[in-house]
This record gives structure tokens, sequence and C-alpha cells, in this order.
């Protein structure tokens, strides 16, 4: 086989976009939601991130890679490269070396399935988190992942997502409601509160997210070119409009801006701007923070309260809602001499109906699936930990270990 001439700067940039991505994960996310929960459920929290970079690692290179991104069926890959098989040197993968281009979709799918364990942190058994993570990459990440990123049929459509507001934040928002859902609120909640334990961590963990955003949105141009550049400066513009918009809703509503606030805007504005990263213009990034600020907001705020479910870390109402409003407001703003698609402000009203009607299938494929892989494996598994493990705090209980 003749090895293609691959980029050596695309390729670099790649690989470091592949280490910001995993970092955002380990440790991320993982000190973003630790910091959330009681001191004697940290543990927990952590190893549900930790848990799922290794997990997903194995069964993406076993199967996952293969159907979410090889083949050419309009609902599901390929299986030519289950356990890889086939990958020589020389192997293509848009133009890059395809070893590096299953790495970084790899911490891609890492990331997904963690921000999923944010709705049922302190109460999910560590048994049943183990198996539900090989199960729902195949089943629900997968198979949206290749409709949208793989040639399926929402690809077909028109539907465009730059960087994940479908595959990543809908999906796993969606996902964490439906589980949260299943298991019930956590033992006292919402009459018992529940406060942060540390908020330092929690700021720790949204500044590596948002740094690692620029690997993530910047990545996502699979080469080192200005659309990266692009996508790199309006992930800033979003995330910057979006924490000082949920600061200033609090000021105005509650009083005071708080620290979790401030990081739960920029949180936000990543998740709402990154569908649209490489097709909006600059102007449109500071519209799509402040939307996603503000729905995301009311989601946590007001939404989660009037119809009484424990999201408890609020991957529904962060990543789920920003990212669907995000996903939306694509088919508004997007600009062809960007991202080569004309949305509504440029004439193409059609765009906006495409991207919802997108964003509303996956989002049901996987609110469905995500409930049969749940209603299943409670046969099999306790899902949630009992009483007294949630009094004394799930860290002992399941890990033998506290903070």
């Amino acid at each position: 086989m003749e090895e293609a001439a691959f980029s050596a700067g695309d390729t670099a940039w790649i690989l470091t976009a592949s280490a910001l991505v995993l970092m955002m994960t380990v440790p991320g996310l993982a000190l973003f939601y630790g910091g959330m929960v009681r001191k004697t459920s940290v543990l927990s929290t952590l190893m549900h991130s930790l848990a799922a970079a290794g997990l997903v690692t194995l069964t993406w290179a076993v199967a996952g890679y293969s159907l979410a991104l090889t083949g050419e069926g309009s609902f599901i890959g390929g299986f030519d490269r289950l356990f890889l098989s086939g990958l020589e040197p020389g192997s293509d993968a848009d133009g890059l070396p395809e070893p590096v281009f299953i790495l970084f979709q790899l911490t891609f799918a890492i990331i997904t399935v963690a921000i999923v364990s944010g709705a049922a942190a302190e109460r999910l058994s560590f048994k049943a988190w183990v198996i539900f993570v090989p199960v729902w990459l195949l089943t629900v990440y997968a198979p949206i992942a290749y409709w949208v990123w793989g040639g399926g049929f929402l690809d077909e459509a028109g539907v465009i997502d730059f960087a994940g507001g479908a595959v990543v934040h809908i999906n796993s928002g969606v996902a964490g409601l439906v589980l949260a859902l299943v298991l019930g609120p956590r033992r006292g909640w919402p009459k018992e509160g529940h406060p942060p334990h540390n908020l330092v961590l929690t700021v720790i963990g949204a500044g590596m997210l948002w740094v690692g955003w620029f690997g993530f949105n910047g990545g996502s141009a699979l080469a080192a070119d200005e659309i990266a550049a692009h996508a790199a400066l309006v992930t800033q513009i979003a995330a910057a409009t979006a924490a000082v918009v949920w600061c200033a809703l609090e000021w105005a509503l509650r009083g005071k801006p708080t620290v979790l606030g401030a990081a739960s805007g920029a949180v936000a504005g990543l998740v709402a701007i990154t569908p649209a990263a490489g097709f909006v213009s600059a102007q449109a990034a500071f519209a799509l923070g402040a939307a996603g600020a503000i729905a995301a907001y009311f989601a946590v705020t007001g939404l989660k309260a009037a119809l009484k479910y424990d999201d408890s870390l609020d991957a529904f109402g962060l990543h789920g809602i920003a990212g669907f409003v995000g996903a939306v407001l694509t088919g508004v703003f997007a600009v062809e001499a960007i991202g080569g698609t004309a949305g509504a402000l440029e004439g193409n009203w059609t765009l906006v109906w495409t991207q919802t009607w997108g964003a509303l299938a996956a989002a049901a494929w996987c609110a469905v699936i995500t409930f049969l892989i749940l209603f299943l494996l409670g046969r099999v598994v306790t899902l949630r930990v009992d009483e007294e493990a949630e009094i004394t705090g799930v860290d002992v209980a399941l890990h033998g270990e506290s903070a």
C-alpha cells in the first residue's frame, strides 16, 4: 500500500486537540462535577469520568469507531474496522492519518458518556454504570454520530453540526434526563439541600473545560487552517458572553452573582457555540453565547423545579438545553462564506427547520434507546445504591475510600 502524504501541521494540531479534549474529561469534567457534590460522594463522581475514559476507549477500539464513522449506509456504519482491523500505515481519514482521526473522535465519545453521569450523581450504582457505558456507546452514540458525521441520513438531509451540538450535547443531556427520571431524585431532594462541597474544584474543572474546548471546536476543522482559528475565536467570545450574561441574570433576579453561576454560564456558552463554530460569524457568537446562557439558566433554576426532576449536576440543563438552542440557532446564523452553508439571515430559512428536526430526531432516538437500556439493565442489576449508602455517602459504600 502506497503511503499517503499527510500535512505535518494538520497532524500535529489534531494530536494536540485530542489531548485537549481528553483533558476536558479527565481531569476537567471530573473536577467540575466532583466539586458540586457532597464530600462523601466526590470520589464516586470522579470515578464516573475515569471509568468512562477506560470503558469508552476499549469499546471504541472494538466496535464503536467502525459503527460510528465507517461504512456507507444511512443509519449505522460498517464493520471494516472492528478491533481496528485493516488499519495500516498510510490509512487516510478526512485527510489525516487514520490513527489520529480515530483518537480525536474517541475523545468526543469519552466526554459525551461522562457528561451523562452528572445527572445521576450520588445515587447511581457503579456496577450499573460499568454495564451501561459500552451498551449506550454502541446503541446510542455510534448511530447518532454516524447520522451526523458518518454520512448518515441527517448528513444527507443537510443537518450541520460542526463539533457536536447533537452528537455530544443534546445526546448526553437527554440521556442524563432519562437516567435521572428512571433513578428518581436523591434522597430528600428538593427539601434537603445538596450544596457543593468544594467550588474551587468546580472552577478549576470549568477552566479546564474552557481551555480544552479550543481543541474540541478548533480541532473539529480537522486541519490547522483558518476555520480552526475562526472556531477558536468564536468559542472564546461565546463562552465569555455567556458567563457575563448568567452572572447578570443572577445579579438582577437573585441579588448576587455566584461563582458557580459564572462557571455554569461559561459552559452553557461553550455548548451553544459547539454546533455553530465553523459556520457562523464572530458577531453571531455573542448572540449564541447569550441565548445559551439564558436558556440554560432558566432550565436549571426554573424548569427543573417546575417539572420536579433531579438532574443532579444539570447535565440536561446545561448540555441538552444549550445544545438544542445552539443547533437551532446555527440554522439562523450560518454564513455561506464561512462554512459553505447559508442560514436564515442569508435567506435560507429551510435550514432552521432542518436543524430543528435533526436535533429532535437525535433526542428522540437517545431518549427511547436510553430508557430501554435502563429498563433491561434494571432487570439484571440494581441501578441505584441503597438508602444507607445514600445517607452516609457512596464513596465508602462503592469504592471503600473517602476523600
